[in-house]
């Protein structure tokens, strides 16, 4: 004899789902260039290299052409201000939080010399404070973007004065342009080692 757990609809990781679900629905846009809005939530960034192409980025880009966007190179969350310190109780519709940090992003692709912020997309949802962390972790756990699994540092910031002696991210590694993270102390491994692990994550990507 076997029991089924009854399927509870406001269970969290269902509600969860749901933000997701909202959130692939929304129109992929150019990264560059969106206009002002108000709000926090997620996002996905995405990359075709029509224009600049990376080769070992070719699947994912293949995934991505032709208006397919089916796999994102990265997921993020933007959270308002004082919500990381839990200070505010908001529905995450005020500051521009999400808006931000895609122009944050956006600058950041405009810096490197081996990408095009023309081949760069993203889709994103204003989403109540609530469910942008779930939604985030929904996310990452289903796509497993390249630049959150393997490659990370995209979304770092610039750690200030008298703390660069903190190594530079395997993102700035593979592709070298922020300024400050040239003043970072390098990676114990190079961005050829970097480029093989690459290689060997890219081919097992699914939608």
């Amino acid at each position: 004899m076997t029991s089924e757990k009854p399927y509870n609809p406001l269970d969290k990781t269902h509600l969860s789902e749901s933000v997701v679900n909202a959130l692939l629905r929304q129109t992929v846009v150019p990264l560059q260039g969106i206009p002002r809005f108000n709000g926090a939530g997620l996002y996905l960034i995405y990359y075709s290299g029509e224009n600049k192409p990376f080769a070992p980025y070719d699947r994912i880009a293949d995934l991505n052409r032709n208006n397919a966007f089916t796999h994102p190179i990265y997921a993020g969350k933007a959270v308002p201000a004082g919500g990381r310190r839990g200070t505010i109780d908001t529905d995450g519709s005020l500051g521009f939080a999400l808006w931000s940090r895609l122009t944050e992003h956006s600058d950041t692709i405009r810096s490197v010399s081996n990408l095009s912020i023309s081949d760069f997309w993203a889709r994103f949802l204003v989403v109540d404070d609530t469910w942008i962390g779930h939604g985030e972790g929904l996310l990452l756990r289903h796509f497993r973007p390249i630049w959150n699994q393997v490659l990370d540092g995209f979304g770092n910031h610039d750690p200030g004065s008298g703390r660069y002696n903190q190594r530079r991210s395997p993102w700035d590694t593979v592709h070298p342009g922020r300024a400050w993270a040239f003043r970072c102390a390098d990676h114990p491994k190079s961005s050829e080692q970097m480029l093989v692990e690459i290689e060997t994550y890219v081919p097992n990507i699914s939608i």
